[in-house]
């Protein structure tokens, strides 16, 4: 008689999403595929881990009921029964190739012969889009670089752990490569960009050359009608709407404006609908040219504005205002915050990727950090009018950040859980659109152990070895290795933004939300315990790897 299954369990990971932990890898993988097809009202994203499933839901409500039905699935199986099997030809002439032959004993062509012998599954993707971690029976069990390369080309074969990948993109990273592929992992021109899903077979064929299709390389098309011109981007210019939503699963994280109150009001002003695509400037220094006539509004940090024309004049910040034919917006150093908000009624129309026209400066989808000379399309006018300003709320001088405490603050000791919340921490310059990276007093963690790969949100609190905090943003790896001592409140994400570098902020509590309240019908529709810790012994594959394998680490 086979051991009974073991009970999943269930753990807050901020107001509005929960880390489901499954029996194993085999477990996630089901339970991911059958969430993410059920259709299940409210369901933003749904992302696998080694043994875990993330879900991310639209309102508390929502995610309550998604959690019953995730602790309620049968356990274990093949999920949906869709999976594809995907050959991926594979040239080994990998640098670590005869490394990795040593190490495990098998020589050069043993380790082709056992990689290329067996089937494979897609357990789950992180790192980038189309990177997915791949699972084999009996799979090699081979330890990461001890010193990461700054540079992997794309289409590398690569082991780590149990797992092998192949990189989509050049990028740094520290596995062991034993080949290279010409398959496109992540490919935009496809109608499906992804070559792999969650719970796909995959076959790595050898070869002795690879066939390679030449990559398209038609530019931008050129822009007519009305349209801004960049004159000066300032340190950093993006493109950003309400992001990429449903698609972390695949590797693509969220992306979208960082102050996503201060876009829309920017939009609301111009009469846009609110997910608009909207430019994000970081400290000011911006001049955009006008050739037609257009209506702007500019919000988020505190900048002077001036108009340059025949009759120069300043605008007020969070106001609608014309720029004519000709004229130019400068957009001086901001005064406070850290991020500015410009609209044009219309929007502004580049080509949309994934259903989001949002730069993400990790993955590269979309447009680039826009450069002087670049033209901006700007959409139809939409047919409402402009809105009435609102006042901007005065900035705290050490704001107070919500956080959800969990998923993993037992890894720590109580005390560093206090010091936490009762220290004042400092933004460093290092932070970006990734992560908010923090200087203080070191957090102790209690356990050393690697914590198997699992799903992250934006405001998911890492903790790295250094044991200073790393808020993950919106353009950061949908899974980590770190564990995650809180997260912050979705609507105090703005406050980051909005912080320049060397100001600082507290942490304050906020309480958990209930996940599922007890109901008839056993241990599988009850709610656990929030901190229940009792993870499986067994397929314990590794954690994100050194620090340039997951860009936080």
């Amino acid at each position: 008689m086979s051991a009974p299954a073991r009970t999943r369990t269930v753990r807050p990971l901020g107001p509005r999403a929960a880390l489901v932990e499954c029996a194993d890898l085999h477990d996630a993988v089901a339970l991911h595929a059958r969430l993410s097809t059920a259709g299940l009202p409210g369901l933003v994203d749904c992302v696998a881990g080694a043994r875990t499933v993330v879900v991310r839901a639209r309102t508390p409500a929502a995610l309550r009921d998604i959690v019953r039905t995730a602790l309620a699935a049968p356990r274990g199986g093949a999920g949906t029964g869709e999976a594809r099997t995907v050959t991926i030809d594979v040239v080994y002439d990998g640098e670590d190739l005869e490394a990795v032959g040593e190490f495990t004993g098998l020589g050069a062509d043993g380790v082709v012969r056992a990689h290329s012998g067996q089937e494979w599954t897609a357990a789950f993707a992180g790192f980038a889009p189309g990177f997915f971690y791949c699972v084999a029976e009996d799979g090699l069990d081979v330890p990461r670089r001890e010193t990461p390369r700054t540079a992997v080309p794309a289409g590398s074969v690569a082991l780590a752990g149990r797992f092998s990948a192949v990189y989509p993109r050049r990028s740094p990273g520290g596995w062991q490569l034993i080949g290279r592929t010409a398959a496109r992992m992540f490919d935009l021109d496809r109608d499906d960009p992804a070559l792999l899903r969650p719970g796909d077979r995959v076959r790595y064929r050898p070869v002795r050359e690879l066939v390679e299709a030449a990559p398209r390389t038609a530019g931008p098309a050129p822009v007519r009608g009305a349209h801004l011109v960049v004159d000066r981007p300032g340190l950093q210019t993006l493109v950003q709407d309400r992001g990429r939503a449903g698609s972390a699963g695949l590797g693509v994280s969220p992306s979208g404006a960082l102050d996503a109150g201060a876009a829309a009001s920017a939009n609301r002003l111009v009469g846009n609908a609110a997910g608009a695509a909207v430019l994000e400037n970081l400290l000011g220094r911006l001049e955009l040219s006008a050739h037609g006539d257009h209506v702007l509004a500019v919000t988020g940090a505190r900048a002077p504005l001036t108009v340059e024309g025949p009759a120069p004049w300043r605008p007020v910040p969070g106001t609608p205002f014309a720029l004519r034919d000709g004229e130019r917006l400068a957009v001086g150093a901001t005064e406070s915050g850290a991020r500015v908000y410009v609209a044009v009624r219309g929007g502004v129309a580049v080509p949309p990727v994934l259903g989001s026209r949002s730069t993400d400066v990790l993955a590269g989808l979309g447009p680039g950090p826009l450069a002087a000379g670049d033209a901006l399309p700007v959409g139809p006018a939409p047919g409402t009018a402009v809105r009435p300003p609102e006042p901007p709320p005065e900035p705290a001088r050490a704001p107070a950040v919500r956080v959800v405490p969990g998923p993993r603050d037992d890894w720590f000791a109580p005390a560093a859980v206090e010091s936490f919340f009762a220290q004042e921490w400092e933004l460093t310059a290092s932070s970006d659109r990734v992560g908010a990276r923090l200087d203080g007093s070191p957090l102790e963690r209690t356990r050393t152990d690697e914590l198997p790969s699992e799903g992250t949100v934006p405001g998911c609190v890492q903790v790295p070895p250094s044991g200073l905090p790393v808020v993950l943003l919106q353009d950061s790896p949908t899974t980590g290795g770190y564990p995650v001592i809180g997260v912050v409140h979705p609507q105090d994400l703005a406050v980051l933004a909005q912080l320049p570098p060397g100001a600082r902020l507290r942490f304050e509590r906020a309480p958990a939300p209930e996940l599922a309240p007890p109901a008839p019908g056993g241990p599988d529709t009850a709610a656990p315990e929030p901190h229940a810790t009792d993870q499986p012994a067994t397929d314990t594959p590794l954690a994100d790897g050194p620090a340039t394998e997951n860009p936080l680490e």
